[in-house]
């Protein structure tokens, strides 16, 4: 049995236990919204910092570390770069460039020696190739008759007695061959078998092995031109060149220019001469004999010098020249070089070429 004492505490018991409920769930909305606001809990935020500590050092060593690492890499690679620039271009040692014999071979650089030269002074001309006089020959049959055979054509090379056809005699009715006198090329044949022969020549050949070269002359030149100077011919548009002499001046003028010729005789042998094709020429009116000279395209300018690049036992170096006289072809060396001395005679741009990428690294 229940007292009363024990019934009035029942209600307020239950109005306890409400409000203590009701400041609990404000207490954690406080403490949410306070959370929410400021971040993190202190205990997890201060875990948190010590757990963001650590990979920040760790970062900064990796970062130290790597920067290391990088400027190892960059010297392993620049070593390396080094390395192969050497073995590809050839060595530079001390302003000296190094090359094997295939590199030179791979580049066309040609060395000679230096040495005594006769400096020209030259009347430079133009003119055309023509074909030698007696180097053409037209061929016929010797007795009237009917062509019972013809051997050549045109385009075919012959060498003196080869047989060109076969002729039957309107006589005698006998058959006679028809030869070749001098060696050359067929560039004409005429007739076919079975028809009558004529006076008209049946083939025309031509011996190129001597081309003659045409030369004008204009009024004020003529007085500098004689028989047996020397002549030099270049083709530039093909990069060939050749030596010849003066064999002819003429006597006669052409009246619409007042212009006349000097006929020069150029070898060859070669077949690279064609009839038809304009040259430049150069005819020797002096000679000066000089100690030591290069060719032209041997000098290049480094730093403000003239310089020949000079082959040494361990390289090759650019030594500095004084030039003196010059032709087309070459050029005097005052000082700098002496006689024997080998050096580059062509494709020494290639050496300028690989010094100023030397100079270029060494400043970088």
């Amino acid at each position: 049995m229940k007292t009363t004492k024990q019934k009035s505490l029942k209600p307020w018991l239950i109005i306890g236990l409400l409000a203590a409920l009701i400041i609990g769930m404000f207490a954690v909305d406080i403490y949410l919204a306070s959370a929410a606001e400021t971040g993190k809990p202190a205990t997890e935020a201060k875990q948190t910092l010590k757990a963001a500590a650590k990979p920040a050092a760790h970062d900064e060593d990796s970062e130290e570390a790597h920067d290391h690492g990088d400027e190892d890499d960059h010297g392993k690679g620049e070593k390396e770069h080094g390395d192969d620039d050497k073995n590809e271009h050839g060595g530079h040692e001390e302003g000296k460039i190094t090359l094997s014999n295939e590199q030179l071979r791979n580049t066309g650089i040609q060395v000679v020696k230096a040495g005594p030269i006769a400096i020209r002074q030259t009347l430079p001309l133009y003119g055309v190739i023509t074909p030698s006089a007696d180097g053409i020959q037209q061929v016929t049959a010797r007795f009237p008759g009917i062509i019972r055979q013809l051997n050549r054509k045109p385009g075919d090379r012959v060498a003196a007695g080869d047989v060109l056809a076969t002729i039957e005699s309107n006589e005698s009715l006998k058959v006679y061959s028809v030869t070749a006198t001098i060696s050359g090329i067929i560039t004409d044949r005429q007739g076919a078998m079975g028809e009558q022969t004529t006076d008209a020549p049946l083939f025309t050949i031509a011996n190129t092995s001597t081309v003659w070269v045409d030369l004008t002359l204009f009024p004020r030149d003529i007085a500098q031109v004689k028989s047996g100077q020397a002549v030099r011919v270049a083709q530039p548009q093909r990069g060939i060149s050749g030596e010849g002499s003066v064999i002819y001046v003429s006597t006669y003028a052409n009246p619409a220019n007042q212009s006349t010729t000097a006929r020069a005789s150029l070898d060859n042998a070669e077949g690279q001469w064609f009839a038809g094709h304009f040259v430049n020429a150069e005819v020797t009116l002096a000679e000066t004999k000089v100690t030591v000279a290069v060719r032209n395209e041997a000098l290049q300018t480094h730093e403000g010098k003239t310089v020949v690049f000079v082959r040494e036992a361990d390289g090759f170096e650019p030594r500095s020249v004084q030039v003196g006289r010059a032709d087309s072809v070459y050029t005097e060396i005052v000082s700098g070089l002496a006689a024997g001395d080998t050096y580059v005679a062509t494709n020494s741009f290639i050496l300028k070429s690989d010094l100023g990428k030397e100079s270029a690294e060494h400043e970088h």
